[in-house]
């Protein structure tokens, strides 16, 4: 298929992987589009027709909507086939849009690409499309609280800023509104190392990557669908690739495994960094002011104290974005104004409540055991945490180190049904008291149970949910609404 424009989607065969339950996400918002553009749309997905009423609903409203605002335009009705994939709507295909949910080892996926059909993605169609500099987050951690942060940024510039990507949010609910009013307009776009994935191809036909590009850091997770750490970093790594000289790379100083990347760069690079100020980058300086260096020009930013997302971890995104942020071009002033009163997002250390003197912490997004141990390392210092845990696991039982660090923290731990939740027990080998939890309701009262005036009840997985929940967010959500109940 010939995807040098748009239009050629007009009756193109184009077959979805993935469609999921996000309003916004990714298989939606493909949907969405494709369908907009005439293509016939063929929607797969392997969950079945009840797991995905309200999703496919939500399409063929779309559907009904495009017929009437696009008379001129041939719409096709879209065909879903759930619970299933079948390899003839692969191979017989025009174009496969792939959710960043699917592995590209995919049987289905693999035949696309032998008979020659085109691999996309959401984000990789925006990449192509969009004319428009965009600022790209990745890591591990952090990269949503940084694409938050620059989001928020990037909006006191100018309010029709544009954020999206893996924060369940498709860039191509946007991309004809910026095609049409032509308008250049800020964007950021948080990217999973899925998504990175579908995107060197379009990086190679354009010869540049992101005209900023931010790796905030990279531990060991998704092991489960990696080979090895090396493949997790190699597909982090994509972000800046493909970038042209006279592009920008961030990358965080102060952890090894993105220090060594640096040798990839081909961009202009600068470091985000507490402990050197060697090079260009941002930095905190002796004085505990934060200053970005540029060719040997100093920009005063911030005091470190007047910077209201708290907590050393934040430090390295606050210093992250406001390089991006700067670089981008973005006004110091708006820089300023954001820093003094962003204070994160939900769902990530985010306190809910406190009840009978006991405080409640919803960190659901830690699906690794990294993220877990900064959540302890910030709240556990007097050992009074009660740890809600486990789910599926990511990261091939790797779990010794949360398991002392949650010795060193936790009075108690309450885990879900799951393999992470085995090897998280095996790993703790009985030096903290553990229980057990088939529901959010039941982990919920159960932590009350054992905690005391002072103590902290932490949601912090460090595994994935999809056993109990139907992703991280519901997760945390059924926590609240548990935690509110109280």
């Amino acid at each position: 298929m010939d995807l040098s424009k748009i239009e050629n989607f007009q009756d193109a065969v184009v077959t979805v992987m993935g469609l999921g339950r996000y309003k916004r996400g990714s298989g939606m918002g493909a949907a969405k589009w494709l369908i907009r553009h005439g293509a016939q749309t063929i929607i797969t997905d392997l969950k079945d027709e009840e797991e995905l009423e309200e999703s496919m609903s939500l399409v063929m409203e779309w559907y009904e909507k495009y017929r009437n605002e696009y008379p001129e335009r041939t719409i096709y009705q879209p065909i879903f086939v759930l619970g299933e994939h079948r390899k003839d709507d692969f191979v017989d295909a025009d174009c496969v849009v792939q959710n960043p949910g699917v592995p590209s080892e995919s049987e289905f996926v693999q035949e696309a690409r032998k008979n020659g059909v085109a691999i996309e993605s959401d984000v990789s169609l925006f990449f192509r499309y969009c004319p428009f500099p965009t600022i790209a987050v990745t890591g591990t951690k952090g990269k949503t609280t940084t694409t938050k942060m620059l989001g928020e940024m990037l909006k006191k510039q100018h309010p029709e800023a544009v954020i999206a990507g893996n924060i369940n949010t498709s860039p191509l609910e946007f991309l004809d509104d910026l095609l049409k009013n032509g308008e250049e307009i800020p964007i950021v776009l948080e990217l999973s190392s899925w998504m990175l994935e579908s995107l060197p191809g379009v990086f190679q036909e354009l010869g540049r990557g992101p005209q900023v590009s931010v790796v905030t850091n990279v531990f060991p997770d998704h092991l489960n669908r990696y080979e090895s750490f090396g493949d997790y970093v190699a597909s982090k790594s994509i972000i800046f690739q493909y970038q042209a000289n006279d592009q920008f790379t961030v990358l965080n100083y102060d952890q090894e495994t993105t220090r060594l990347m640096s040798a990839d760069a081909h961009a202009h690079l600068f470091w985000a960094s507490k402990i050197t100020q060697e090079g260009n980058g941002c930095y905190v300086k002796e004085n505990g002011r934060i200053a970005l260096m540029q060719d040997g020009t100093e920009i005063d930013v911030i005091a470190r104290n007047e910077v209201a997302l708290k907590g050393e971890h934040n430090l390295e995104n606050v210093l992250t974005s406001i390089a991006a942020a700067l670089l981008y071009g973005i006004d110091l002033s708006h820089v300023q104004e954001t820093l003094k009163t962003f204070v994160g997002v939900s769902d990530r250390q985010e306190l809910v409540r406190e009840v009978d003197e006991i405080t409640y912490i919803n960190d659901t997004t830690a699906t690794n055991p990294g993220a877990v141990i900064v959540a302890l390392k910030t709240f556990g210092a007097d050992g009074d945490i009660v740890l809600i845990a486990g789910g599926v696991d990511k990261v091939n039982g790797e779990y010794s180190e949360l398991a002392d660090e949650i010795m060193k923290t936790c009075k108690h731990v309450v885990l879900f049904d799951g393999d992470a939740s085995e090897a998280i027990e095996k790993a703790i080998a009985g030096r903290v008291p553990v229980s057990h939890a088939t529901s959010m309701e039941e982990a919920v009262t159960g932590a009350k149970a054992v905690s005391a005036t002072g103590d902290i009840v932490l949601l912090s997985p460090g595994a994935a949910s999809f056993n109990m929940f139907q992703n991280e967010f519901d997760r945390g959500e059924q926590f609240r609404e548990e935690v509110r109940k109280l």
